[in-house]
């Protein structure tokens, strides 16, 4: 029997995750759990959420159970996958000051996802020291676990390079094959980021357009009538626009009947479709995706206590394994100086 390939993956805890965190990733962390080849250990990244919301201690600490329960609605097992809290793991600060001495700040400059997120926030320049180096912490959570897999947006290549940068750098300063170059798992072509609702190319809680795992059906559906279609198709018979219209951009994602959807476009470009129609017919096809989540996340929520003992659970176990990967580490360095 082939060794389980060990798989690293995690989210921020700064609120519940959308349907965007499902396609990108989670839908893949869920498969490969369930295959039997891997070892999954999926991290709660609290430590890298205050990179950019120190000010904000309450709104991480809400959401790390908000986050632990949206992996248990997607379908993540904790009897398959070992759900961890990053705090909860000090050896992963220890060997990110370790890779912060083998990497340039010219090198981190570089790195394109960064750029774009510290565009994005507006930092100008007053960017948080522990927002610019987050890639390195990244890293060392790849590292340290010896993850071999992690199931990732598009947007986060840039983040596997470095990860691969500084594990290829280490081996070759303190021992070949003792730390591990990752390998990303990708959506499925054109799933990588989904557009928010309102047609921006980003999904997100700060641009109020994102459907959520937990939204209820009420919310589902006035989120899906809000969505952006085509400005041009004014009545039912004008002809309309499937490029750039989100109901289709999401039809095309998450409706397995291509042959309907192909029919809807057809329909749709000819004139005789109207868009709320057509909203019906994708919030029917999201709301069947949706409604077992929610009743798993509902039946999780009644015990939050249970939720958090597993996550102190698996960060125990998350710790035992770092802490065998830094023992090695610490000799590989020569600074293991005592038993």
């Amino acid at each position: 029997m082939a060794e389980k390939q060990v798989l690293l993956t995690g989210d921020r805890p700064t609120g519940k995750l959308h349907i965007g965190h499902y396609v990108g990733s989670l839908k893949n962390r869920v498969a490969m759990q369930n295959s039997g080849d891997y070892e999954p250990f999926i991290m709660i990244a609290d430590k890298q959420a205050f990179t950019d919301n120190a000010r904000d201690p309450e709104k991480i600490h809400n959401s790390l159970l908000e986050v632990a329960l949206d992996y248990l609605a997607v379908g993540i097992d904790p009897s398959k996958s070992t759900i961890f809290v990053q705090s909860a793991v000090p050896e992963l600060s220890e060997l990110t000051e370790y890779f912060l001495n083998l990497v340039s700040i010219a090198r981190l400059q570089r790195n394109p996802t960064v750029k774009t997120e510290i565009q994005q926030k507006g930092f100008g320049e007053s960017i948080p020291a522990g927002f610019f180096i987050y890639p390195v912490s990244q890293a060392a959570d790849i590292a340290l676990f010896k993850g071999q897999v992690v199931p990732v947006g598009d947007d986060q290549e840039p983040m596997l390079e470095q990860t691969r940068e500084l594990v290829r750098t280490f081996n070759n300063y303190y021992g070949e094959g003792i730390l591990v170059e990752p390998q990303g798992v990708f959506p499925p072509k054109g799933q990588g980021r989904i557009p928010g609702l309102d047609g921006n190319a980003k999904m997100s809680k700060s641009l109020n357009n994102a459907i959520y795992l937990s939204d209820d059906e009420d919310t589902l559906w006035t989120k899906v009538k809000s969505m952006y279609t085509d400005p041009e198709h004014i009545r039912v018979e004008d002809p309309g626009h499937v490029e750039g219209n989100m109901v289709f951009t999401y039809l095309d994602i998450f409706d397995k009947d291509t042959e309907k959807v192909a029919e809807l476009k057809a329909q749709y470009q000819a004139g005789g479709l109207g868009d709320m129609k057509i909203k019906k017919y994708l919030f029917e096809v999201l709301n069947a995706e949706l409604a077992p989540m929610r009743e798993r996340r509902a039946k999780y929520a009644e015990d939050k206590d249970a939720v958090l003992q597993m996550l102190r659970d698996g960060s125990d176990k998350a710790r035992a394994k770092a802490q065998e990967t830094m023992n090695e580490v610490r000799n590989a360095m020569g600074i293991q100086y005592w038993g």
